[in-house]
C-alpha cells in the first residue's frame, strides 16, 4: 500500500478556502474574525496556493452544545476568540466534544481557561490559524482514506546530478568539486535540525549530547560546531580575510530547547561567539483522533488537547519568520547547509557538495548515497508530468511509492537494480541539503512563506479507514521544499543531487542497541546503532589515511573483518579520530600525511590528531597516541615511535552500572596507557624519536 505520508504531495492548485459553514446551534450570536496576523498568512494543502481570510460570521445557534455566554466571559479575550472560532468553523460537529457540554460557569473554570488558552496558542502558532490546520487536515484525511494515487500523471526519471568518490572515480573529480567548495566556504551558513530526544536510541537526553565516539568523547553538537570553526579557519587562510564568520542556526523543539541551550551554556558555545549561534524553536500541532479531523484530547483530561511534533519541515518557515534569510543576504552569504542531528559522517560531504552546487548552478542540492533497489530509503527523483511540463519537478519520493510508480511505466519492472552497478539508478536521499541563498530567499518570500507541503500518515483500525489506532497529525519534511521552489520559480528551479560512497557520508545513529542486535541477527549489515556509527567513523578515517599512503589496515568487511562487541559488528581497529581542526578536506590530508616518509598505525592502535598546523613526517604507532595543538602551534612529528598498552573495547559487565552514553553502545573503552601531547603555546615544535616535543 502506498505510504500515505506522501499521498497528496503532488496535487496541484487545490482550493484551500475553508469549507466550514455557519453552524446550526443555540440562540447565541457570534461576530468575530481571526486575528489579523492569521489573515496575512498562507493556507494550503501541503503548502497551499491561496491565502486564508476569515469572514465575519453571525450565527443563530440552536444546539445546547454551544458554549454559554457566562462561560465565555470566564475566558480571556484571546481564549474567547479562539473558542468562538472553533465553534463557528465546526460545520459537521467534529469538534463538539471540545466545546460541547461545558458545566455552568463557576464549575471547572480553571480547566476551561486552560483549554481556551491552548486553543489560542495553537491558533497563533500555525500559519493561518487552527481553522487553517483543520481545513487542511480534513482534505488530507479524505485523500488518505480514498487512497488517492498522487503520481497518476507523472513518470519517474533519474534527475541530473554528480557522483563523487574520495578514493575512486566519479562523474566529476573529487578534487575539482572540493576546490570549488573551498572557494565558496566564506558564503556558507549552517542550519542544524535538532528537535529530537534520544529515546529511540535508549538515551534519555537530547541526541545532540550523545558522544560520537569514546576516543575523544566529542558529542554531536560539539562535532558540528568544531567543523564549522575549521571551515571558517580554512576560509580565512585561503582568502587572507579575517572577517569571515560562519553562523549556525539550531532548530529545537519544546522537548529539546532547554537542554540544547544548557549544553551550549555549559560548554561556552564550544568557543563560538553568541551572535554566531541562533536557536529557533518549532511549535507542536494539534493531534487528530479520527477521519473527520476531530481534535484529540489528552487522555481523560477534557480540558487539554493532545499535541504532537509537526516535523522538521518547519525549519523553512522559522528561518523566514525570524528574519534570518534577510540577514544572511545582507551579509553577502551565498548558500545554506542543512544538517541532521546524528550522522557524524556527513560533514565530509559539505565542501564538495557546495562545490558541485557552484559548478552546476544548483538551487537545491541533496546529499545522496548509492541506494539498493527496494531499500527502505527515499530516492531523489525527477517527476515528469505527462501533459504539463511546468508541473515537473525533482523531489524525494519514498521507497514504497517509487516501486508502484516504476511498475506503472516503461518496462514495468519496478524498483530494480541497474545491472551495471548493482544499485538502484535513483540516488538514495541522505536528507542533508545545500540551498543557494538567492533562490531560497525568493521562494520563502512567496505567499507560502516557507510553509512546506504537509501530509498525514494515520494508522487505521480497520479497512473502513475512518478510525485511528492512535491520534495522528499533519506533518512536514524539510526535503519537500522543491514544491515551493517549483511554485515560485517554475522550470527555472535547478534542483539536483551529489552522491557519495556510504562509508564517506552516511552512518546515522538512530536505533537502540537491542533493535540493532536483532537487525544484525536478521542479516542487516547497517544496524544504525551508536556502536555501528562510531565504528564507521573509525573506518572512514582508516580509509582517508590509507588514501594518503599511510600504512593502515582498513577493517570494514562485515563478513571477514568486523568483530562483534555487544552484539554489533564493529571494526577491531585501528581507531582513528582525525578531528576537524586537523583536516576537513582531502587536500589537507594529503598535505599533512601524504608526504610522510612513514606513517604506520597497527590494527590495535588508537590515534587522535587535532591541530591546523600538525604535520606527520615519520610516525609509528602500536598503542594509543593523542596529539592536540593550538591554532598558532606548528608541530611536525618526525621519528616518533609509540609503543604502549593502548586502549581496548570491553563488553559491559552485567553486574555494573554505566552511564547511558556507554550502555547504549554495549561496550566501554578501557584506556590503559596513552602517549599524549597537548601543545597550545604558539611556536614551532618537533616531536622526534626521543618522544620529546621540542621547540625549534
Amino acid at each position: 500500500m502506498l505510504r500515505l505520508a506522501q499521498a497528496v504531495a503532488f496535487l496541484w492548485s487545490l482550493s484551500t478556502a475553508s469549507s466550514f459553514g455557519v453552524p446550526k446551534h443555540s440562540p447565541v450570536a457570534f461576530t468575530t474574525t481571526l486575528p489579523q496576523q492569521h489573515q496575512q498568512l498562507p493556507l494550503g494543502v501541503r503548502g497551499g496556493d491561496s491565502v486564508h481570510k476569515s469572514t465575519t460570521l453571525s450565527a443563530s445557534v440552536t444546539s445546547s452544545d454551544v458554549v454559554a455566554e457566562e462561560n465565555l466571559q470566564v475566558l480571556s479575550e484571546r481564549g474567547r476568540r479562539s473558542v468562538v472560532n472553533l465553534v463557528e468553523n465546526d460545520t459537521d460537529g467534529a469538534q463538539a466534544h471540545v466545546y460541547g457540554g461545558w458545566p455552568a460557569a463557576g464549575s471547572e473554570d480553571e480547566g476551561k481557561k486552560q483549554l481556551a488558552e491552548q486553543l489560542a496558542d495553537l491558533d497563533e502558532s500555525y500559519p493561518g490559524g487552527l481553522a487553517a490546520y483543520l481545513s487542511k487536515a480534513k482534505l488530507l484525511l479524505k485523500e488518505s482514506a480514498d487512497a488517492v494515487n498522487p503520481f497518476e500523471e507523472y513518470e519517474a526519471l533519474v534527475p541530473e546530478g554528480e557522483s563523487l568518490s574520495f578514493d575512486g572515480e566519479g562523474t566529476m573529480p573529487f578534487a575539482e568539486a572540493e576546490q570549488k567548495g573551498i572557494e565558496a566556504m566564506a558564503g556558507a551558513t549552517f542550519v542544524l535540525v535538532a528537535g529530537g530526544l534520544g529515546e529511540r536510541l535508549g538515551y534519555s537526553g537530547i541526541k545532540l549530547s550523545l558522544e560520537t565516539n569514546l576516543c575523544t568523547n566529542t558529542n554531536y553538537l560539539e562535532l558540528y560546531v568544531r567543523y564549522i570553526q575549521a571551515m571558517e579557519y580554512l576560509a580565512r587562510q585561503k582568502t587572507g580575510r579575517d572577517d569571515i564568520r560562519i553562523p549556525l542556526v539550531i532548530m529545537t523543539s519544546g522537548d529539546t530547547d532547554p537542554l540544547t541551550r544548557q549544553l551550549l551554556k555549559d560548554n561556552n558555545n564550544y568557543g563560538r561567539d553568541d551572535d554566531l549561534i541562533t536557536i529557533v524553536t518549532q511549535d507542536k500541532v494539534a493531534a487528530l483522533k479520527d477521519g473527520s479531523a476531530g481534535l484529540a484530547l489528552e487522555g481523560d483530561d477534557r480540558w487539554s488537547i493532545q499535541t504532537k511534533p509537526h516535523g522538521h519541515g518547519d525549519v523553512h518557515h522559522l528561518l523566514f519568520r525570524e528574519g534570518l534569510v534577510d540577514k544572511w543576504e545582507k551579509e553577502g552569504k551565498s548558500h545554506v547547509v542543512f544538517l541532521q542531528d546524528t550522522n557524524a559522517l556527513v560533514i565530509n560531504s559539505v565542501i564538495p557538495t557546495l562545490g558541485v552546487s557552484v559548478a552546476k548552478g544548483f538551487h537545491m542540492n541533496s546529499i545522496c548515497i548509492p541506494r539498493l533497489a527496494g531499500e527502505a530509503a527515499g530516492a531523489i527523483t525527477r517527476l515528469e508530468h505527462k501533459s504539463d511540463p511546468n508541473k515537473s519537478l525533482v523531489i524525494n519520493v519514498e521507497y514504497n511509492q517509487l516501486d508502484p510508480l516504476l511498475r506503472s511505466q516503461g518496462d514495468k519492472k519496478g524498483d530494480v537494480p541497474d545491472p551495471n552497478t548493482g544499485y538502484s539508478p535513483f540516488p538514495g536521499n541522505a536528507n542533508n541539503l545545500v540551498l543557494e541563498l538567492g533562490a531560497y530567499a525568493k521562494t520563502l518570500r512567496g505567499e507560502d512563506q516557507g510553509v512546506v507541503l504537509e501530509f498525514v500518515n494515520p494508522k487505521y483500525k480497520d479497512d473502513t479507514r475512518t478510525e485511528f489506532k492512535k491520534p495522528t497529525r499533519l506533518e512536514c519534511m524539510m526535503q519537500d521544499i522543491p514544491k515551493l521552489f517549483q511554485k515560485e520559480m517554475g522550470q527555472e528551479a535547478n534542483i539536483g543531487f551529489t552522491m557519495f560512497d556510504r562509508w564517506f557520508t552516511f552512518s546515522p545513529a538512530k536505533n537502540a542497541l537491542e533493535a540493532g542486535v536483532e537487525a544484525v541477527d536478521n542479516g542487516n549489515s547497517a544496524p544504525g546503532t551508536m556502536s555501528s556509527a562510531e565504528s564507521d567513523k573509525y573506518v572512514q578515517n582508516q580509509r582517508k589515511l590509507k588514501f594518503a599512503s599511510a600504512d593502515v589496515k582498513v577493517n570494514e568487511d562485515p563478513a571477514t573483518e568486523l568483530v562483534k562487541v555487544g552484539g554489533i559488528p564493529v571494526t577491531p581497529g585501528p581507531r582513528i579520530m582525525l578531528c576537524p581542526a586537523f583536516a576537513i578536506t582531502q587536500e589537507e590530508i594529503l598535505a599533512k600525511v601524504g608526504g610522510a616518509e612513514k606513517c604506520t598505525i597497527s590494527e590495535r592502535s588508537s590515534v587522535v590528531l587535532e591541530g591546523h598546523n600538525l604535520n606527520i613526517k615519520n610516525l609509528e604507532v602500536d598503542g594509543a597516541l593523542v596529539i592536540r595543538c593550538g591554532d598558532d602551534t606548528h608541530v611536525t612529528v618526525d621519528g616518533l615511535k609509540v609503543e604502549n598498552k593502548g586502549w581496548e573495547l570491553a563488553e559491559l559487565d552485567p553486574s555494573k552500572e554505566y552511564e547511558e552514553t556507554v550502555s547504549i553502545r554495549g561496550y566501554t573503552m578501557s584506556k590503559h596507557e596513552t602517549a599524549e601531547y597537548v601543545l597550545t603555546e604558539p611556536g614551532n615544535y618537533v616531536i622526534g624519536a626521543d618522544g620529546e616535543a621540542k621547540k625549534v
